[in-house]
């Protein structure tokens, strides 16, 4: 077995190809001494709009705060319901629960993690047991937040169809879908409001916190506008209750720099993607991760399946072998202490609780080279042969 050491992520890499040109626009933010808002962020801003085909973007301090500001926008408070999935980061269960509102769950699609539409009906039906058992009242759902989870778009057009049917806003948690599509649509190109994060780790990361709210639709995003500067459309006048949450000018000039690569960043994670499933065959007992049709995943994670509860096991065999790897989330949101006063019990969304259980992530970012997804690829047939 090579002694080849591999990590999960290497952002030194990345930072270190784009180093002169990074430097070059932190210098202009610096000569021109406006570090909050001001033009570095309105470049982005419109750089970002162009890119996703949207008609706003709108410069946030986190993926977290861009969802809080879009429930916000939509009007979510104390005594609402926002559903959402229970297989995602916490932030997006947080974001809700910072506006005062109860988390509602749906279970999950299994074949891509994301929340299924056809659970989110039987919710808004009172069809679903959990909710029933709950007491929970549809008419009191506020909100919809599906999740692209780990870079594979979600069924939005689905999910567009229930939000019209049941006059309920959609607002999508695209955190770690920054370049993923829906047909010839990016995610973010929508009428109602999509939320990123720009977390180092994401696909388009700053080298700190920083988030976007797109939309097409410009009474929201006048209001997120608002909403991020205490919402204060000018100095000292002050027409809604909102939060400081503005992106910061020298992460705007950084992901500015950045953005202009990632189409090809996305290509390279997609090649190593491919790599990864024509090699997991059979004899590994892991489940690639699948790509809905019509859809193009960007692979901010590449997460198997990994069959017959050995999961752990695996994860302490690539450990030892020097590989990292990550499992993406060992406990589902409705199992979280944060959570417990909400009535969850264990074996409400078993398919979530499936996939905490055997979910694991294998490296990949633009960077890896062959001889380190060689020796990944290696050792993972080793352990099930």
């Amino acid at each position: 077995m090579s002694s080849t050491q591999v990590p999960l992520l290497d952002l030194k890499r990345q930072t270190a190809a784009l180093k002169p040109e990074l430097m070059t626009a932190i210098e202009q933010v610096i000569d021109d001494g406006r570090f909050v808002l001001g033009p570095a962020v309105e470049a982005f801003e419109a750089a970002a709009a162009s890119y996703l085909g949207a008609r706003h973007a709108v410069g946030v301090g986190s993926g977290t705060d861009a969802l809080w500001l879009a429930l916000r926008a939509v009007g979510v408070g104390p005594g609402d319901l926002v559903l959402t999935s229970p297989f995602t980061f916490f932030a997006t269960a947080s974001a809700a629960r910072a506006t005062g509102a109860r988390i509602v769950f749906a279970d999950i699609d299994p074949a891509t993690f994301n929340l299924d539409p056809a659970k989110v009906r039987d919710v808004l039906d009172g069809r679903c047991p959990v909710a029933h058992r709950l007491g929970v009242e549809p008419e009191r759902i506020k909100a919809i937040i599906p999740v692209h989870l780990f870079g594979q778009a979600a069924d939005v057009t689905a999910f567009e169809r229930i939000s019209e049917e049941y006059c309920v806003p959609l607002i999508e948690d695209a955190a770690q879908a920054m370049g993923a599509r829906l047909g010839d649509r990016a995610v973010g190109n929508s009428q109602h409001m999509v939320c990123f994060s720009f977390f180092p780790s994401k696909n388009l990361g700053a080298f700190g916190d920083g988030g976007l709210v797109t939309t097409n639709d410009d009474d929201h995003a006048s209001r997120v506008r608002l909403l991020r500067a205490h919402g204060s459309p000018r100095k000292y006048h002050h027409e809604l209750l909102g939060k400081n949450s503005r992106l910061d000018a020298i992460q705007a000039a950084i992901l500015g720099v950045k953005l202009q690569h990632l189409d090809g960043w996305i290509s390279a994670r997609r090649d190593h993607a491919k790599i990864y499933t024509d090699a997991l065959d059979a004899r590994t007992e892991c489940a690639p991760p699948s790509c809905a049709k019509g859809r193009l995943h960007c692979y901010h994670q590449y997460t198997v399946r990994v069959l017959g509860g050995r999961r752990d096991s695996l994860q302490r065999h690539l450990d030892a072998h020097k590989i990292g790897s990550a499992i993406y989330y060992p406990i589902p949101l409705h199992l979280q202490e944060a959570l417990a006063d909400h009535g969850f019990e264990p074996g409400d969304y078993p398919l979530s609780e499936q996939a905490a259980k055997e979910a694991l992530s294998l490296p990949i970012f633009p960077e890896l080279t062959p001889r380190e997804q060689t020796h990944v690829i290696e050792a993972v047939h080793a352990f099930f042969e």
